[in-house]
């Protein structure tokens, strides 16, 4: 797999689990059936009794009302790093329950794969993720997490951190990388997840929907006079709930992440640049295999593009912060140049195979014209504007 998954949602939360609404469709179902069971004249003196009875029921419905109101408002929370405000009804003890549920399930199923401490693979990441700690030990809620490393073999491009402090990196991550900047920007991005506590917010975020779309789901069961009806009712509605609120909330978090990642790899004196570069890196790896591409929305994280774009307006804010922290001077070769003149170079080679044929087999060689990869190589975006690639920025400072 060419993509980073940068998991940070691991948190086992059963509201979310995919068959609760399943279960809940056919608790209403036996309550429909129930009604329909019922001779006419229980019908009818039920109704009488919800007819004289509509001010208490409405009293009552207010009143949980408000007891719910209050109960969110009293679980909205200010993130000490970024003062936005959230909801997250998970104490910190829970949250570091379910993570040593979800940490034992990841010994389980990476038994037998787990890097010993003394291969050089996990001192890279060790040495990396521990120097970016020592020189963030000013952001809040660092020096409490007990962090502790964990390499994986695995050809898997990922990495994720579990709200306890157990990070997990993927070897297949380490192949991936041009280089322990792009190691450390990606870390330093999965540490702001866990910091932000994205996991419990996103589980809560989650029960929240979970609750909002019960009470639509009863309206659903309630109006539609047909179970058919009701049933495609509800699966349209778990739809525009997935993609319309579920999946661009965890877009959001990816890029809060994406920024305050970036903010903690310039603290420790990590070449910054190198962060949008990965991630172009990784798309240009999609296309030469010929993955197909998915639309961001459809996704939980935001595309390939969105993210060199995003990180790209970050970058020059992350290198005055490297200067203000005191750190050496970047090189004056900019990576992203590099990359971009790279990426140039393989149109240019591309082209000029254009109409030949091996004298064997007569098959083409890869990347023509006439072959979409090379439309998509040529849409790939532009990491400096022209003025600047034409400009003499190789020579030194």
């Amino acid at each position: 797999s060419f993509l980073f998954d940068c998991t940070f949602n691991r948190l086992p939360s059963p509201s979310a689990l995919p068959s609760s609404h399943v279960h809940t469709s056919d608790y209403l179902v036996s309550i429909r059936n129930w009604w329909q069971g019922l001779p006419a004249h229980k019908q009818e003196l039920l109704k009488h009794s919800v007819r004289k009875n509509k001010w208490r029921i409405v009293l009552g419905v207010c009143g949980l009302t408000g007891l719910i109101v209050t109960y969110l408002w009293l679980h909205y929370d200010t993130s000490q790093i970024t003062g936005r405000s959230r909801l997250l009804v998970f104490s910190q003890r829970q949250l570091l329950e379910l993570a040593a549920i979800e940490y034992e399930s990841m010994l389980k199923t990476y038994e037998g794969t787990l890097v010993p401490e003394t291969d050089q693979a996990y001192h890279t990441v060790q040495f990396v993720f521990n120097h970016l700690v020592e020189k963030n030990k000013d952001v809040p809620g660092m020096s409490r997490i007990k962090w502790n490393i964990n390499v994986v073999q695995d050809a898997e491009i990922n990495a994720f951190i579990l709200p306890n402090g157990q990070v997990f990196v993927l070897t297949g991550l380490l192949s991936a990388v041009a280089d322990t900047d792009q190691l450390a920007c990606i870390l330093a991005h999965e540490m702001a997840h866990c910091l932000l506590a994205h996991g419990a917010e996103h589980a809560s975020f989650v029960q929240l929907l979970d609750f909002l779309s019960l009470i639509i789901l009863t309206l659903i069961w309630a109006v539609f006079p047909r179970d058919s009806l009701a049933l495609l009712g509800q699966w349209i509605q778990s739809k525009l709930v997935k993609y319309m609120f579920s999946r661009p909330y965890s877009r959001k978090l990816e890029t809060e992440a994406d920024e305050i990642g970036l903010q903690l790899a310039a603290k420790a004196c990590v070449d910054v640049r190198t962060s949008s570069v990965y991630w172009q890196q990784l798309e240009l790896l999609k296309i030469v295999s010929g993955t197909s591409r998915t639309p961001e929305w459809f996704s939980t994280h935001p595309s390939n593009e969105s993210r060199v774009e995003h990180l790209n307006q970050l970058i020059p804010q992350a290198v005055k912060l490297r200067e203000v922290c005191g750190c050496p001077a970047l090189p004056s070769i900019d990576p992203r140049l590099v990359f971009k003149l790279s990426l140039q170079e393989l149109l240019k080679a591309s082209k000029k195979s254009e109409g030949t044929s091996h004298a064997d087999s007569g098959a083409e060689l890869p990347l023509q014209d006439s072959d979409p990869r090379a439309a998509r190589l040529e849409r790939m975006p532009v990491a400096l504007p022209a003025r600047m690639l034409q400009a003499s920025t190789l020579s030194p400072k």
